[in-house]
């Protein structure tokens, strides 16, 4: 099996954390986005992984290439124009066209292994393609999956539609036996520019792939995080910082406190602070005189005199606050 990660996109509800990174590559619970998926992936031992990449693509490349090159076999696939996730998964045509494939999207980290999805799409025996999904809250905002009545057979799919009859998201892993049938009607999307919103979208052509009589069923993801906006990546946080042993390299921690869970990077300096809970701080920063909890923290930053709860700081910043005095009276109420 084959597995395609499209990783192209700029991640524009991350801004400004994606003006100069591309999202796979934001600092959560001690690493990269990206980094937690492969890791992840490490059990499915796939054939290759074909990563789809285009926005700030040196980052991710470089990144990948050093951590997880000796683990897996990577390809890289440059998506210079962003057009979709359909259209990223057809530029990896010549690659997987005699290949089942899996399709795991670049922002979505998922509490179990791949290997399990696997596992499902496997029990789900004959079909086309097995696609995850998980009931959401606000299905407008998903792919959605309607299943035919008392069953896991797909009946039809609809990208972010205006009024949703099910609430059955799909969860961004996909796996795709019959992949010639796909990469066919991409490329009929493509060369008839079908597009919903503008792009090439990889709902419409699972959906016609049920339209040609093709048999396509669902296997339940039971957790994930989304990666996708600020709120939604502290959930991230706190949530993978629970699952996993505290880690700490710091070289200097005087006269500190430290809540777990957290994590901490190569040579992080704590002076003076009160550090957690749920707080990812990566390598060389330096936290002095401050309060940091449900804190995302990136590389090479300096914090001092500051009081931060439930924030996103990026690499190579500079946040100095300032001490205050006060003298209050009786019955006083007063809020910073």
């Amino acid at each position: 099996m084959k597995v395609i990660i499209p990783a192209a996109g700029a991640g524009t509800r991350l801004f400004p954390h994606t003006h100069t990174k591309p999202k796979p590559m934001v600092f959560i619970a001690g690493k990269p986005i990206i980094g937690h998926i492969l890791d992840r992936m490490i059990d499915l031992h796939p054939e290759e992984i074909i990563l789809i990449v285009g926005y700030r693509k040196e980052q991710l490349i470089s990144y990948v290439d050093k951590y997880y090159s000796s683990i897996f076999n990577i390809r890289y696939v440059c998506q210079e124009n962003r057009m979709g996730l359909g259209h990223s998964v057809y530029l990896a045509k010549e690659y997987i066209r005699d290949s089942e494939t899996m399709i795991a999207l670049g922002d979505m980290i998922f509490k179990s292994g791949y290997k399990d999805f696997h596992d499902q799409y496997c029990q789900n025996g004959a079909c086309s393609a097995s696609i995850g999904v998980r009931e959401v809250e606000e299905p407008r905002k998903y792919g959605i999956v309607y299943l035919k009545e008392q069953s896991s057979h797909i009946e039809r799919l609809e990208e972010k539609p205006e009024n949703p009859s099910s609430n059955l998201g799909i969860a961004g892993v996909y796996f795709i036996k019959d992949t010639p049938l796909l990469l066919d009607i991409l490329e009929w999307m493509i060369e008839n520019g079908v597009k919903t919103r503008g792009e090439y979208q990889l709902t419409d052509a699972l959906q016609e792939m049920v339209l040609r009589g093709s048999e396509l069923k669902t296997f339940e993801v039971s957790s994930w995080y989304d990666c996708g906006h600020a709120t939604s990546l502290l959930e991230a946080n706190r949530i993978l910082l629970s699952e996993q042993e505290s880690k700490q390299e710091v070289y200097d921690s005087t006269s500190s406190v430290i809540i777990p869970p957290v994590i901490f990077g190569a040579n992080v300096k704590i002076v003076n602070s009160v550090v957690g809970p749920f707080t990812s701080i990566a390598e060389d920063s330096v936290i002095e005189n401050s309060i940091i909890s449900n804190t995302v923290i990136g590389s090479r930053t300096h914090l001092s005199s500051v009081n931060l709860q439930s924030s996103i700081v990026g690499d190579d910043a500079n946040v100095i606050g300032k001490h205050n005095s006060l003298n209050i009276g009786d019955s006083s109420s007063i809020e910073f």
